[in-house]
């Protein structure tokens, strides 16, 4: 097993987050393709795990702070690291140890690029980004939003502890519409799914319901909102997701 960083050719399986084989990824866009052509350039990090086969089994990606969805100071946030566990594809290599050593190539390039710290966040229910499982790994829970929990793990006594930013308004209603508000980004598929889900349908009822995306790459656009990474339906229910990992479904009660 070996970890590299990102090489061009290994570009559409990042994209994928690995899952070349399920056609669900093919609803998600290009979306994780934008943001990658905008984020290589400030400060994105991305380590591949290979196999002997040189099979791409796992990855994780890194950003400065200032680009996540947490406030902070010469940090870095993981955006999410994935080992394949499917046995579609390249088969699964989770549970052999890969998230720890991508991990941990994580942490020393950014302690490299100065860093005083590492940020992660996860979920306190027992699936895909366990929050436990970054507790392992050294990392103490400094935040938490629902089910959504914000870790650290800072590398110098001067770091200070990061924090989520709060949602902050909800999308204004529309008489006589259902209104549709969808929060974009680009760096999750599985968001982009949803994302793609949530237009669709809205388009299928043409103009009873009004969709809206809000970019949230764009920073003081996510200030002004705050972290809301569903879309919102101005009726004040928010659409329902499936939360097992990729498999999203868009249901509207």
């Amino acid at each position: 097993m070996q970890i590299i960083d990102l090489e061009e050719k290994y570009n559409h399986l990042y994209f994928m987050c690995l899952e070349d084989w399920s056609d669900e990824m093919k609803e998600a866009g290009d979306h994780k393709e934008r943001w990658y052509n905008k984020m290589k350039s400030e400060g994105l990090g991305v380590k591949l795990a290979l196999n002997k086969k040189e099979e791409l089994v796992g990855m994780i990606q890194y950003i400065p702070i200032e680009h996540s969805f947490a406030e902070g100071d010469n940090l870095y946030y993981i955006n999410c690291i994935w080992v394949h566990g499917y046995d579609e594809g390249v088969g699964n290599f989770q549970k052999k140890g890969i998230g720890k050593k991508l991990i941990r190539a994580a942490e020393e390039d950014v302690r490299n690029r100065g860093a005083k710290g590492m940020v992660a966040w996860g979920v306190s229910l027992p699936f895909w980004m366990k929050a436990s499982w970054f507790k392992k790994q050294g990392y103490e829970k400094v935040d938490r939003q629902s089910i959504t929990v914000l870790l650290w793990k800072p590398f110098s006594d001067d770091a200070i502890a990061t924090k989520w930013i709060k949602q902050k308004k909800i999308p204004e209603k529309i008489q006589g519409k259902v209104s549709i508000t969808a929060f974009l980004n680009g760096w999750c598929p599985s968001q982009n799914i949803v994302f793609e889900r949530a237009k669709k349908v809205a388009s299928e009822f043409g103009d009873n319901v009004v969709f809206t995306e809000i970019d949230t790459f764009n920073r003081d656009i996510f200030s002004e909102n705050g972290v809301l990474l569903m879309p919102f339906l101005s009726m004040g229910r928010k659409l329902e997701l499936n939360l097992r990992h990729h498999t999203k479904i868009l249901r509207i009660k």
